[in-house]
């Protein structure tokens, strides 16, 4: 199947087609017109198997027998076939968007104790499950510390993270600085090419994520046999642990948010070029030198001589001095 046809199946899919439905309806369409025996030879199904999905496409106005040719099929028109399906499709996801807002109105206003707003997750499944759920279900932020100890999903298994960018959902991530040493944010720089916002403290006060500034969860013990978390739905207290996130968040360290390509340095350019940025944000936020040519996917001697070319720039004779110049100049600031 060519790239384009899987990507067609994969789409009708999402439309309810089967995988043998969505690749026979795709093969109809190319081909105009088929026999069963021609139909279930390019599907590789058996003559059966190929009738009995061609009267489930007919039944559904996706396929029909031709009129002029016995034994024969052909395929609704796509545009105006689909069309139909997926306006019923908005229409369910409407309905059922309705549904989750009656509800959670519901919710509110019957919670009127205290383990409606309070919720206890135990286990790294169950913790790990709700994580990601409160990034699929956020709306417009997510804001949350991030420790070196991940307990039930790490950076690189968070793919709801990945869908929630996708959608418009807009991140804040504060890093402890031992963070940038682990092997498991190796991809930092895959996050900030996401247009993330991403901070660095030398501690932060706890893990937390909080989504759409109405519901948050941390965890409990931390030295207890199993992950657990506190989800919670209480309005003053999610209130306070945000105070508590733009507290952090305002005195911590940003990182550029650059993507360069070059590893190429002009000497008379009146300042530092993309990736020079990267390593002074990285450097200024605590990272070493090897921590930094892995996170940027860059040679140790590449680091090296940006970092002795910035310091030729600025006349600076110390890191410490190469910092201050930055600062001053502009290249590297809080906000």
């Amino acid at each position: 199947m060519t790239q384009l046809g899987g990507a067609v199946v994969e789409t009708l899919a999402a439309l309810g087609f089967t995988s043998d439905e969505a690749q026979l309806y795709r093969t109809l369409v190319g081909l105009g017109s088929s026999g069963l025996e021609e139909l279930a030879r390019r599907c590789q199904l058996t003559p059966i198997a190929a009738g009995r999905i061609a009267v489930a496409l007919e039944q559904r106005g996706l396929v029909a027998q031709s009129a002029a040719v016995t034994d024969r099929w052909v395929a609704a028109p796509p545009g105006v076939a689909l069309r139909a399906l997926v306006n019923e499709r908005r229409h369910e996801l409407d309905q059922a968007e309705l549904t989750a807002a009656q509800l959670s109105e519901a919710h509110r206003t019957d919670a009127h104790e205290v383990h409606d707003l309070m919720e206890v997750v135990v286990g790294a499944s169950a913790v790990g499950q709700r994580f990601l759920q409160l990034q699929l279900g956020a709306v417009s932020e997510v804001a949350t510390f991030v420790t070196d100890q991940p307990a039930a999903v790490t950076s690189v298994d968070n793919e709801a993270e990945d869908v929630a960018t996708a959608r418009g959902v807009h991140y804040r991530i504060v890093l402890e600085r031992n963070v940038l040493e682990t092997e498991a944010q190796e991809n930092l720089v895959d996050v900030l090419r996401r247009d993330q916002e991403i901070r660095v403290v030398e501690r932060v006060p706890t893990k937390l994520i909080i989504a759409d500034s109405r519901t948050a969860m941390l965890p409990l013990d931390r030295d207890a046999d199993e992950p657990a978390a506190l989800v919670i739905h209480a309005g003053g207290v999610v209130q306070s642990l945000m105070a508590l996130f733009e507290s952090v968040w305002r005195d911590a360290w940003p990182l550029v948010l650059a993507t360069p390509d070059a590893d190429t340095f002009v000497e008379d350019q009146p300042g530092p070029d993309a990736l020079d940025l990267q390593v002074l944000a990285l450097l200024i936020a605590g990272a070493s030198d090897v921590r930094v040519a892995k996170q940027l996917d860059v040679g140790l001697r590449t680091v090296q001589r940006r970092v002795r070319s910035l310091m030729d720039v600025t006349k600076a004779t110390t890191r410490i001095q190469l910092g201050w110049a930055a600062c001053e100049r502009g290249w590297v600031t809080r906000s």
